[in-house]
Formats: C-alpha cells, sequence, structure tokens
C-alpha cells in the first residue's frame, strides 16, 4: 500500500515539475529584477520550519509581503508551485524514515485530499472568522491536554504506529474536514499532530501522514496556478531549489528527536497554529 502510495505521489509530482520547470524556463526572460538571494533564503528557511512542522506558507506570505518580493495578486500561486516539488521530498523522506501503519497512512493521506475536492463547495460558504476562531480554542484546549501529559498531570500521546476501529474512523473524519479546511487557508499540519497524538499515535507519525496528504494535494492542484499564469516563476523556482536542501537538512533533525522532545515540538506548534488563528480571526473582523 504504501509502494502505490509513493508510486502515486511521484507519478503526480513528476507530471507537475516537468509542467512547471518547463514554463518557468519558457518564461525565464520575463523574471524579475528581485534578487535571487532574498528568494533562496525565503525557500531555505521556510521549508526547513515546513519540515518541522510549523509551516511554510504564513512565513512566506509575510516575508514577500514585507520586502515586497512577490506582487501580492500571485503570491498564493507562488507558494503552492513552489512548495509542492519541497513537500513531496518531505513525503519520500517520511514514509521511508518514519514507521506508520500502512492502512493508517493510506486513509489519513487519502481522506485529505478527497476533503479538499469534495468538501471545498461546502467550507467556501462557511464564515472564515467562524472556523478561524473554532479552531484556534480547539487546538488550545488540544495544547493544554499535551501540556498536561508532559508535565504527568494526565496519561495521554503515546507510542502507537497505527489506528484501528473507531479511532481510525476519526482519524478519517478528521483528516477529510481539514483537508477541505486548507481550501480556505486553515492549515493541515497542527490538526493532524494533534489528532495522532490525541489518538495515542507516536507524534513522529504525523510527519508521514501530513506530509503526504499535503503534498498530494499539492501536486494534483498546483498545476492550475500555472497555466493561468497566476505565479512568479523566479520566486517559485527559487522556492523550489533551496527548500529541498532545507528539507533535507531539518528531515534529519526531526528524525533523531528523541519522543518526549517531539512532544514539546507538536506542543509548540499547535501554541503556534492557535494563535496565528486568533490572530487571523481578529484580521477578518477588521476587514469585515
Amino acid at each position: 500500500m504504501v509502494i502505490i502510495l509513493k508510486t502515486v505521489l511521484g507519478l503526480l509530482t513528476s507530471l507537475f515539475g516537468f509542467y512547471y520547470l518547463t514554463d518557468a524556463y519558457k518564461s525565464r526572460r520575463e523574471f524579475s529584477s528581485t534578487p535571487w538571494p532574498g528568494l533562496l533564503g525565503t525557500g531555505f528557511i521556510t521549508n526547513m520550519l515546513d519540515t518541522l512542522g510549523i509551516g511554510s506558507f504564513a512565513q512566506q506570505t509575510a516575508i514577500f509581503k514585507f520586502f515586497k518580493l512577490v506582487d501580492d495578486r500571485v503570491i498564493p500561486g507562488t507558494m503552492n508551485v513552489g512548495n509542492t516539488i519541497c513537500t513531496a521530498t518531505q513525503a519520500f523522506i517520511f514514509m521511508s524514515a518514519v514507521a506508520v501503519q500502512p492502512l493508517t497512512l493510506a486513509s489519513m493521506s487519502i481522506a485529505a485530499p478527497a476533503g479538499a475536492v469534495l468538501g471545498a463547495g461546502v467550507v467556501s460558504r462557511m464564515s472564515r472568522r467562524k472556523i478561524q476562531l473554532g479552531m484556534g480554542f480547539g487546538l488550545l484546549a488540544v495544547a493544554m491536554i499535551i501540556l498536561a501529559g508532559l508535565l504527568n498531570w494526565l496519561p495521554v500521546g503515546g507510542e502507537a504506529i497505527g489506528l484501528g476501529g473507531w479511532k481510525l474512523a476519526v482519524a478519517i473524519v478528521v483528516s477529510f474536514v481539514f483537508g477541505a479546511l486548507q481550501t480556505i487557508g486553515v492549515g493541515f499540519y497542527a490538526p493532524c499532530m494533534a489528532t495522532v497524538f490525541a489518538l495515542g499515535m507516536h507524534p513522529k507519525t504525523a510527519f508521514p501522514i501530513m506530509m503526504t496528504a499535503t503534498a498530494m494535494l499539492m501536486a494534483a492542484g498546483s498545476a492550475r496556478f500555472v497555466k493561468e499564469k497566476a505565479y512568479d516563476p523566479k520566486a517559485a523556482v527559487a522556492l523550489t531549489l533551496s527548500g529541498i536542501f532545507g528539507v533535507l537538512l531539518a528531515a534529519f533533525v526531526v528524525k533523531s528527536l528523541p519522543l518526549t522532545v517531539m512532544k514539546w515540538v507538536v506542543l509548540g506548534v499547535v501554541l503556534y497554529t492557535s494563535m496565528m488563528m486568533f490572530i487571523s480571526a481578529h484580521q477578518s473582523r477588521k476587514t469585515a
């Protein structure tokens, strides 16, 4: 089953990579005047953070806007296109390096893209601010539970590498829902980490699951940004080239972390994402 996942992801990524890099090469004479060092540095640092589970889109958006590296109109497309191959690299590394029960990995990885495709219409009609507030409070509650476990107040977390029965059903539903929410900018990484932790799995198992799901989603969907010329070719290429090195560096850090340290990493990611949800909800209120 894992071999099938790798084959599908490899095929999707290869087809997308050929299409995207060919288009970027044809557009090389129209590359922006933005200096390469700033773009390459952004790709390296943010993809390194992404591999640690913190995510990259929020940081890239902030850097692109603050330093005016990419036109606001094409920031979403640039990030999706430029990070697709990097995310696929993460998925291949962690599928090989971290043991996860094949059924759990496959079902959760497929549920998220399915949610993005089938649930996008429903999610798009929901209030973004209410979703952000709900996510913020939900993740904050999970963070408190994780902290209680780390301080030995509650017996939470575990070292399981797979799920079965009702726990697997819950994980699939959660992956589907957050795959759909990703279409409006709610990240998949932190909820996935929180889910596997709450269901008693080893924190490291979240990495191959969340990265495989996101990579499949991006590989299948980023081509439309290329087709519509809704991306900055130079910035995207920089994210891809330097991002792969950031992924490789961080991947070996994650693999070497012991369980207790991993739990603190998960806590940090969940708290950070909760805070960002509250900030986004506040901004949504001001612009409403």
